[in-house]
């Protein structure tokens, strides 16, 4: 075979590849109707975290968790409920939509009966003692558009939904340490734009943890997640969030996402 013949051969291969990839939604359209799906104005719902090492013994908490939308500003409490050394434990966040300007959360530990301000570098740290970060549980099930690059890399099946899969990098180093990732891949369901599985790598490269979305039905007409199984790879550790009596139509008073709501609780 001529140069010339393996040329025309390898671009014969190659074509349907490119034809089946330029159909595919880029990465950045894919973030954006993950946003912009419906997730009501507000929210109500009980959410138990179950904390399992590596050698099997699990704690539990059990927490009672709000959301509200003051247009594209989002307000979110966490306020945890069991076990008693842990009750009245608050964990407060008014995300902003300006890319510019550094959300404001804060965490309450009855204990100290102090206050806590976490920083913009303190994102990435682990949210008290799961495997999500303050950042993934501010997030909910949306994506952070300004931290990350995204290109769609192929397609796949999660728990029998087809999936776009988009790769995730961070814009820049300082971005990469401060959410500690070197890469993101998600597979986000082509139907309902919600993430069905995500794998994490460090910032070195490794694979670090994977999180399954699932148990993902309608409430009130609102597609929502109801239970998220994660895995870090390096420690052996896991966690399952459990959300349970999801309303969306009870409503929130603006009081509730006070710094004083913090200490009062419920």
């Amino acid at each position: 075979m001529n140069y010339r013949s393996g040329w025309l051969l390898a671009g014969m291969l190659l074509a349907p590849a490119l034809a089946i990839a330029a159909e595919w939604p880029n990465g950045d359209e894919i973030a954006r109707r993950i946003n912009a799906r419906d997730e009501g104005v507000a929210v109500t719902r009980n959410l138990d975290m179950r904390m399992t090492d590596r050698h099997g013994k699990t704690r539990t908490r059990e927490t009672r968790a709000f959301r509200k939308y003051y247009g594209d500003e989002k307000r979110t409490l966490i306020i945890y409920l069991k076990p008693r050394n842990v009750k009245g434990t608050a964990f407060l966040t008014w995300d902003y939509p300006d890319a510019d300007k550094d959300d404001d959360q804060w965490l309450y530990l009855p204990a100290m009966r102090k206050v806590r301000r976490i920083s913009a570098s303190d994102r990435g740290d682990y949210f008290l003692g799961t495997d999500l970060s303050y950042e993934e549980i501010k997030l909910e099930s949306r994506v952070a558009i300004d931290d990350y690059r995204r290109k769609t890399i192929g397609e796949d099946e999660v728990d029998g939904h087809h999936c776009y899969v988009v790769e995730s990098i961070p814009v820049d180093a300082k971005i990469a340490r401060e959410l500690g990732y070197a890469k993101v891949e998600q597979c986000v369901d082509s139907e309902i734009w919600m993430v069905r599985r995500a794998r994490f790598w460090d910032t070195h490269g490794k694979p670090l943890k994977t999180a399954y979305f699932r148990d993902i039905r309608r409430v009130q007409g609102i597609w929502t997640q109801h239970r998220i199984e994660v895995e870090n790879h390096k420690s052996g550790h896991k966690t399952l969030f459990l959300f349970s009596d999801v309303d969306y139509a009870a409503g929130v008073p603006d009081n509730r996402f006070s710094r004083n709501a913090l200490k009062r609780g419920l």
